[in-house]
């Protein structure tokens, strides 16, 4: 115990990107020469553009394969779509059936969609022999028409308006022997004579550098000018003015989904209007089942009503408040204004596992009532707890569980398929931002009537997440143009200078879909009596020492840049600089290979060592930092005087800063929690607050769940603790820490909503002191890059809350 380990590199398990398909020069092998006289040029365009149709509108139902493979099986079927769709759905279900017995959810991890389990080059000769085969008495049989509706019709009676998206897009895609039609034609010429470089890059593979060629193209006086360009310029080609066409079919579709949810707005905005004009028009007050010692805020007795209004007209919804204002309260008292209704459950409530403790014990406090199940804890124990619900022996209102429990085994899974529950409620339902990932797969599937997503953060890194987040929500509504929305709203967030017409119009679509189905409310508006937040940015200069390492650090990778993958390697860079941005004990650079291997034999010396192979000691030592083996030569009295001086475990930019900010506030009374994205970052900051005498607490990923609910009480109520040491991840969510008054986050994470969200374990109800956070940012590295994009991730959040005039 305690020796010398060896730490297995961790890379990212990411795919590479392949490299974009490009069929140009088969498909210009099987046209006429355009060379030869124009009518000719003309009967060859005609024949060519009703092939293309039909291997376009098969490429929408088995987007895994390339055109040049679907263009084969329409041959074999001579160009039949039935027959070919047929063909391919058989292959496609062979393939579904591998992928199902391959990826058992581990975990609760998501991994990557499942498209990426068709490898396009291994599938070529599976697919051709399975869509050439024919039944086994020698003859095609002749097959139904209109056996596979490629979208679903949105079923929503109550709303039922004339521009039906589903059915609309029944329409678009009736015919498999459709030609251009004259109004796509003009639309196409007006879209590709005007667009930006960005609009033309949602065009179905069109890249940045074909976006570019097609602008220097213009003008495009006729269809006949566009086709003949088009075809005859070097790295283009006329599929690109076909996929024009899908990409105007696909904004149609979120066109004429926006005129939907605008239908739903009106017919819910006065109502809401008046429950968030100036609160008085509420008609449910507290229910009277709730804690009558606990009162609901005002602001929080309008969410209530909220939520009874969109369940009252049949729709769910996601309650968006700022972190701090109570979701948690709001949904508890729903519940039991449901319970009023005679609505008892049962109801379940997903939630992260650090939060698990602290929902439990606000529903035993808020709504003493409803009898909760907790659905947690190993194997063993949650086949015991599903045996007592198929059994009955349970009596709950409602099931608590978390996300991982929910879905980790076919089991669990298969229990929350079975279980008829009223409302699923997902806390930090942001977690849900990724209808791509085999986690929102699999809640999808959970068999609930109604749904409601809590999240402080509803945008985070792009427009597509939120859409991910209303596409769970309001599946019926939302499934069936799930791959328009993935094009429109796909798009990477610009600042506010950089952004075009077309950008800030998809803000502004955005704003109009989410309206009827999203209530935010920030701290600014409703918590008049709430202190303020006040933000600060501290550059650090590094350490000369520090400085010299980051720069010799950064020249090597820029030199080595050029080989590297584009995924995986560049993120590994990134990392590596920003933990020399934060502190050079983060690498190894002291212990160099030479005092390695002395120390390897001195270890030999040790009782625990005396018949190791000195050899792997040193490869065990190689692959450590510089503050593991610092904290090796302390445990081992042979390699003690290896250990480092005080002076370099504090030689660090931040440290420096740090530690005169910490003596001014605890000067003043102020209490401090202090975050960290980095575990090992904790223990060097431990020996920093153990060297200037500071009390401190201490919580990360590895604190036992149950321990965590003590060590907050502990810092709550022992004002002598000065510092709560707090690792990001673990500690940004669902923790009230409302004694301390000051957040320092010693490095900012690349996604700004992480640091948004530990901010406000200070800043929510119960804070009676002016809350400070102080960013540490050391000038002239990688952190300064990274604070300017969270800055333009949170414009976006800006952009989407602002209310229009």
């Amino acid at each position: 115990g305690g020796g010398p380990r060896k730490r297995k590199l961790s890379s990212s398990s990411e795919p590479y990107e392949e490299e974009e398909f490009n069929d140009d020069q088969s498909i210009k092998k099987k046209r006429l020469d355009h060379g030869e006289e124009s009518n000719e040029s003309a009967e060859s365009s005609s024949n060519w553009e009703k092939q293309e149709s039909i291997v376009l509108k098969l490429q929408k139902e088995f987007p895994n394969f390339d055109k040049q493979e679907l263009r084969e099986v329409l041959k074999e079927h001579e160009w039949m779509y039935t027959e070919a769709l047929e063909s391919l759905k058989v292959f496609a279900e062979d393939q579904d059936m591998q992928y199902a017995s391959q990826s058992e959810f581990p975990n609760g991890k998501e991994v990557s969609s499942r498209s990426q389990n068709y490898p396009k080059n291994a599938a070529k000769t599976k697919l051709k022999q399975k869509c050439s085969m024919k039944p086994q008495n020698g003859f095609n049989k002749k097959r139904k028409k209109n056996v596979f509706n490629p979208k679903r019709v949105i079923e929503d009676s109550e709303y039922d308006s004339g521009s039906d998206v589903g059915s609309s897009l029944d329409e678009d895609y009736s015919s498999g022997e459709e030609v251009m039609e004259d109004g796509y034609k003009g639309k196409i010429l007006h879209f590709l004579q005007d667009a930006s470089i960005g609009e033309l890059t949602l065009i179905p593979q069109c890249s940045q550098k074909k976006a570019q060629k097609i602008t220097e193209l213009r003008p495009f006086n006729s269809w006949e000018t566009l086709f003949t360009k088009m075809s005859k310029t070097n790295g283009l080609s006329e599929d690109l003015i076909w996929h024009c066409k899908t990409l105007i079919q696909e904004r149609d579709v979120v066109i004429r989904l926006m005129n939907k949810c605008e239908d739903i707005s009106n017919k819910l905005t006065k109502q809401v209007t008046m429950l968030t004009g100036n609160g008085g028009g509420w008609n449910i007050e507290q229910p009277s089942i709730l804690n009558q010692s606990l009162s609901l805020k005002p602001y929080q007795k309008v969410g209530l009503n909220w939520l009874a209004l969109v369940h009252k007209h049949g729709l769910n919804g996601i309650l968006a408040d700022e972190m701090g204002l109570g979701k948690t309260i709001q949904a508890i008292a729903f519940l039991a204004y449901l319970y009023q209704e005679n609505n008892k459950g049962p109801h379940l409530i997903v939630v992260p596992a650090s939060t698990i403790d602290n929902w439990l014990r606000e529903v035993n406090l808020w709504c003493p009532t409803l009898k909760v199940l907790c659905y947690y804890g190993s194997q063993e124990e949650r086949k015991q707890i599903r045996y007592n619900i198929h059994s009955k022996y349970e009596e709950y209102n409602v099931i608590v569980t978390t996300y991982n429990c929910a879905i980790s085994s076919s089991d669990d899974r298969s229990l929350f398929r079975r279980l008829k529950l009223n409302y699923a409620i997902f806390d930090e339902g942001h977690m849900l931002k990724n209808m791509g990932s085999i986690r929102y797969q699999h809640l999808m599937t959970i068999n609930a009537n109604n749904r409601l997503l809590l999240t402080g953060t509803p945008v985070q890194n792009n427009l597509l997440e939120l859409m991910s987040l209303l596409n769970f929500v309001m599946p019926h509504m939302f499934s069936s143009s799930t791959s328009e929305i993935r094009r429109m709203f796909s798009s990477k967030t610009k600042s506010a200078d950089e952004q075009s017409i077309y950008e800030k119009e998809r803000i502004a679509h955005a704003k109009q879909i989410i309206k009827p189905f999203i209530l935010r409310r920030v701290k600014e508006e409703v918590l008049k009596q709430l202190p303020p937040k006040k933000d600060r940015i501290e550059l650090c200069a590094m350490s000369e020492k520090q400085e010299q390492l980051y720069l010799g650090l950064f020249n090597r990778l820029k030199k080595s840049i050029n080989n590297m993958e584009k995924n995986t390697e560049m993120c590994n860079v990134m990392m590596q600089l920003r933990k020399m941005a934060n502190h050079p004990l983060l690498h190894r650079q002291y212990y160099t290979p030479e005092k390695l291997k002395e120390m390897s034999q001195l270890m030999l010396k040790e009782p625990t060592h005396c018949e190791a192979n000195p050899d792997l000691i040193f490869e065990d030592m190689e692959v450590m930092t510089d503050f593991e083996l610092n904290v090796l030569c302390k445990q081992y009295r042979h390699i003690n005087n290896f250990q480092l001086d005080m002076d370099l475990i504090l030689d660090s930019g931040k440290f420096r800063v740090l530690g005169c900010i910490l003596s001014e506030l605890k000067q003043k009374g102020d209490r401090v929690v202090l975050f960290s994205q980095f575990t090992m970052m904790l223990d060097i900051l431990e020996v920093l607050l153990k060297h200037h005498q500071h009390r401190y607490l201490r919580l990360d990923g590895k604190t036992q769940i149950s321990e965590r609910i003590h060590l907050i009480d502990e810092f709550n109520t022992d004002m002598d603790i000065f510092v709560f040491l707090l690792s990001t991840k673990a500690g940004g969510l669902g923790i009230n820490l409302t004694s301390a008054n000051v957040v320092i986050l010693h490095d900012i994470d690349c996604n700004p909503y992480n640091d948004k969200q530990a901010e406000d374990r200070c800043h929510r109800v119960g804070q009676t002191k002016e809350v400070l956070v102080i960013k540490l940012i050391s000038q002239g590295t990688i952190e300064e890059s990274m604070l300017k994009i969270n800055q333009q991730k949170l414009k976006l959040e800006q952009d989407m809350t602002t209310v229009d005039e």
